[in-house]
């Protein structure tokens, strides 16, 4: 299973202060360097954690995957088309939200996203959708041909521990089995931490996680290198 760490975080704590560091670049390198198999950030429309600049070192300074979510409009197209990442994932954005809520409306946004997906298509740029675990969502997902889904995992996470973990967990298994049916490669990401992420890992359907604000979170206690390595074992654990 690949890791990918979302490195948004270092960016949060950085510009609190309006400081130069902590750099994100530099922590994309250590999680490489400590075992993630990608690199993911998300340049949001108001510019929150990542900014334009960032984007461009990441590019410039990841060798392993680079994945740049980002909102499905022509503005953000238009920096994928000029930076190149190795992937984009379109994701849902509202300004007032602290984190992203839900996953993406394909069937209601079927003809914005064709236009754009086929225009990073073009340029070689591979293509995935955040989007609920539910049918209809990645039947839709399928007929735009992308590349590969992200099944949004937040609520099995908020879920974890309560009565209701196990059926939003099977919910998850059901649309990875189902996307992987279509034929879509399938990652899964939001709210995901060394706790609660062995469920979601033992999914043989699932290939790939996004994993963000817990690793940064870990790395206050245990250092990036610590972090990273911690959830890579987990998720070897669950895997095996």
């Amino acid at each position: 299973m690949r890791l990918h760490i979302n490195i948004d975080h270092v960016a949060t704590v950085r510009n609190a202060r309006g400081t130069a560091y902590p750099d994100p670049v530099h922590a994309a390198l250590l999680c490489i360097a400590s075992g993630a198999d990608g690199i993911t950030a998300h340049l949001r429309e108001d510019r929150r954690h990542i900014r334009d600049d960032d984007v461009r070192a990441l590019r410039s300074a990841v060798r392993t995957t680079f994945n740049l979510e980002m909102a499905a409009t022509d503005e953000m197209v238009t920096i994928a088309d000029e930076v190149l990442p190795d992937v984009v994932t379109f994701v849902p954005e509202r300004r007032e939200e602290r984190t992203t809520e839900g996953g993406l409306d394909v069937l209601a946004m079927r003809a914005t996203l064709a236009a754009r997906i086929q225009k990073l298509q073009a340029k070689k740029i591979r293509v995935s959708l955040f989007i609920a675990p539910e049918h209809a969502q990645i039947a839709a997902a399928r007929d735009l041909d992308v590349e590969q889904i992200e099944l949004h995992t937040g609520e099995y996470a908020h879920a974890f521990g309560q009565p209701g973990e196990e059926m939003e967990r099977s919910k998850v298994q059901m649309a990875a089995t189902y996307a992987k049916s279509l034929g879509l490669e399938v990652a899964a990401g939001h709210g995901l931490t060394r706790s609660n992420v062995a469920a979601i890992a033992a999914m043989r359907e699932i290939e790939e996680v996004n994993i963000g604000h817990a690793v940064v979170a870990d790395a206050l206690m245990m250092s990036f290198p610590g972090a990273v390595m911690a959830m890579r074992t987990h998720l070897d654990v669950a895997r095996s």
